[in-house]
């Protein structure tokens, strides 16, 4: 059995929530920008974000993996970066992530009005290999890719 433990060893518990998720069957290159959007942003307007990625109403800024990437009107006013996507699937593990790390700090007492995101990490995880069979002897690959995503967000003072 693999020990999981969080990249960030050194907090205060007390003001502190975590939550994490293994395997999730999303693709790194497509979490990893997401990821830099959210981290520094308070939870509730991180949730908010995520929401309009979903409805197709905010785009995502792409700068690791931006080859032939679209260019979207408004991420250059905000973010200063033009070429985006909108990562449905991933925002969709994200919001569900993120609405386990409130829940976490509302079980420990912690106000949810006030919480940052101060660690968001995303960490390449296993690729489950497959091999589809085609005509005339041939095979093509269908490789699934997983990620693993950790949150840890910290009460703010007033």
């Amino acid at each position: 059995m693999p020990r999981w433990s969080y990249s960030v060893k050194q907090l205060d518990e007390e003001k502190t929530a975590k939550a994490m998720v293994w395997d999730a069957p999303i693709s790194y290159k497509k979490v990893v920008d997401l990821a830099r959007v959210l981290r520094g942003m308070r939870l509730q307007d991180a949730k908010r974000f995520l929401e309009d990625v979903i409805k197709g109403r905010q785009a995502v800024p792409v700068r690791r993996y931006h080859g032939k990437q679209a260019h979207h009107r408004g991420l250059g006013e905000r973010f200063g970066w033009p070429a985006g996507r909108y990562p449905v699937k991933a925002a969709k593990i994200l919001l569900k992530l993120l609405e386990n790390v409130e829940n976490n700090a509302d079980v420990k007492g912690l106000d949810t009005e006030k919480l940052r995101i101060i660690h968001l990490a995303v960490h390449k995880g296993p690729v489950l290999k497959r091999w589809m069979p085609r005509a005339f002897g041939r095979s093509s690959p269908r490789f699934r890719k997983r990620s693993h995503i950790e949150v840890i967000v910290e009460e703010e003072e007033s």
